[in-house]
């Protein structure tokens, strides 16, 4: 239906409320905490958009979606078309629209937002995904493309390997993703809970991918299974996305304690392998009383929210700063106060305490003050003399971070790599190595799903150009 409505009408409406799980029978279960809006809200949250000519939301999303396009689509109640528009730019909209952090990325540029609350673009975004996974039938078949004949390897199955493999197979060349475990997903699945992302939606979006002719193979470890030359030896291309899966260790006395996880680690094993969860698992967790995360990111609140979950009386979160420098999205830090979590600011642990027959007994911390700022802008945390104290605690989890796994890249010798290990891409994501390219944290280190995305749709294209400019005239590798 026609939107008539003039620019007054428009500024007068409100931002719509997510509504929520109530906490308290949240924080007990991992049911999905944000329910999503009804058709009303999100129509009458479309029309909030003014509809004004710079676009600049456009600009703020890594992956480049036509936002007013698929806004004023809804607000006109058309949803086929909606969904169709926000498809063509987004291989994974249901996903994006559950865990990026709009807020300061393409809604923190939009123009609504000056006087008043930006538009709930990603409210906007996952309602609309997930109305297309209801009704395949009101969408308009997608007609497979011409096969080129070319094929790409695609290693992992994260965001940028999901978005990259989506990308090429549009384009008709022929796709393969090797994953290292055992499902699908990469860190959308073994990473974040379910709590924030259905594991139902990746298998939704997925079966997408293998509708367009997308092959996944688990279980295969490139460097170890198969190295990266043998994938250029197998395929016209080859698209690294296979993540920073490895710790940074907190190199605290104790770390080696009975009781001691990393955020990789504790996640994995409750969100892929269901330990905690599912009386049935063969993988155990140790759920603790008193459980203490060590970050102050996202992933320190998916721990801390999750060990919650798992029964823990007291589920802290220890950050070195004030909750002003948290870099967790603000629903997050406030989803976790809600269930319960304490948040012991400004403390540092100094060294983790064990029980004579090795597990975690208590934390050794100290109090912190802020000083001048830092390399990275916020202000650096500077000890409190004499601040020292004891916290019981029984399970600590380790987040303050992850970097790349050396697995494949060792056995690349002539892939470059940066002093961090991570590979070095330029901005369309070409390595060293003729027809190789790679996205996501093996070139970023940890970032977010979104970015990671973004890589992979840039790095699909110019993968795209290669073959057509260099394997298409036989000059390949």
């Amino acid at each position: 239906m026609p939107d008539t409505l003039t620019m007054k009408d428009r500024m007068a409406m409100e931002r719509v409320h997510m509504p929520e799980l109530d906490a308290q029978t949240r924080s007990s279960n991992f049911e999905e905490v944000n329910r999503g809006l009804n058709l009303a809200q999100a129509v009458r949250e479309a029309k909030r958009c003014i509809r004004c000519k710079t676009r600049p939301c456009v600009d703020g999303c890594p992956v480049g979606v036509s936002i007013p396009e698929f806004i004023d689509a809804l607000a006109k109640e058309e949803l086929s078309e909606a969904a169709r528009i926000l498809q063509v730019d987004n291989a994974l909209p249901a996903v994006c629209g559950r865990v990026c952090p709009q807020e300061s990325q393409c809604e923190a540029k939009c123009v609504r937002g000056v006087k008043g609350e930006a538009v709930a673009i990603g409210y906007l975004e996952r309602f609309v995904a997930d109305w297309a996974m209801a009704n395949t039938n009101q969408l308009t078949a997608v007609k497979p493309p011409s096969s080129t004949g070319k094929s790409v390897a695609v290693v992992g199955c994260g965001p940028a390997g999901l978005t990259a493999a989506g990308e090429l197979a549009r384009q008709g060349h022929g796709v393969t993703i090797f994953e290292a475990l055992h499902d699908t997903g990469g860190v959308l699945r073994y990473g974040i809970p379910e709590f924030r992302l259905p594991k139902q939606i990746i298998d939704v979006e997925v079966e997408r991918l293998l509708d367009l002719g997308v092959r996944i193979e688990c279980n295969v470890i490139i460097g170890k299974t198969l190295t990266l030359e043998q994938l250029r030896s197998q395929f016209d291309a080859v698209f690294i996305a296979n993540g920073a899966g490895l710790p940074v260790m907190l190199n605290l006395p104790g770390e080696n304690l009975k009781g001691v996880y990393s955020a990789n680690e504790y996640l994995t094993r409750v969100n892929l392998m269901e330990a905690g969860r599912n009386p049935d698992a063969p993988t155990p967790i140790i759920k603790g009383a008193s459980v203490a995360v060590i970050g102050g990111g996202n992933t320190a609140m998916d721990c801390v929210r999750t060990a919650r979950r798992l029964g823990a009386e007291r589920a802290m979160i220890i950050y070195r700063r004030s909750e002003a420098e948290m870099p967790a999205r603000v629903e997050e830090i406030r989803h976790a106060k809600e269930e319960g979590v304490e948040f012991v600011m400004l403390t540092a642990p100094l060294e983790i305490i064990g029980s004579d027959d090795g597990w975690v007994a208590a934390l050794l911390c100290e109090k912190m003050e802020l000083g001048q700022a830092d390399e990275s802008g916020r202000r650096k945390p500077v000890p409190v003399p004499g601040s020292r104290y004891h916290m019981k605690v029984d399970v600590v989890v380790n987040a303050i971070g992850t970097r790349s796994n050396p697995l494949l890249t060792a056995t690349a010798p002539d892939l470059e790599l940066n002093k961090w290990g991570n590979i070095v891409g330029d901005g369309e994501g070409a390595t060293s190595l003729t027809g190789v390219y790679a996205g996501g944290d093996i070139v970023r280190g940890g970032a977010t799903v979104i970015l990671a995305m973004g890589d992979g749709k840039r790095g699909a294209a110019a993968i795209d150009g290669y073959l057509k400019q260099y394997v298409f005239t036989g000059k390949g590798y």
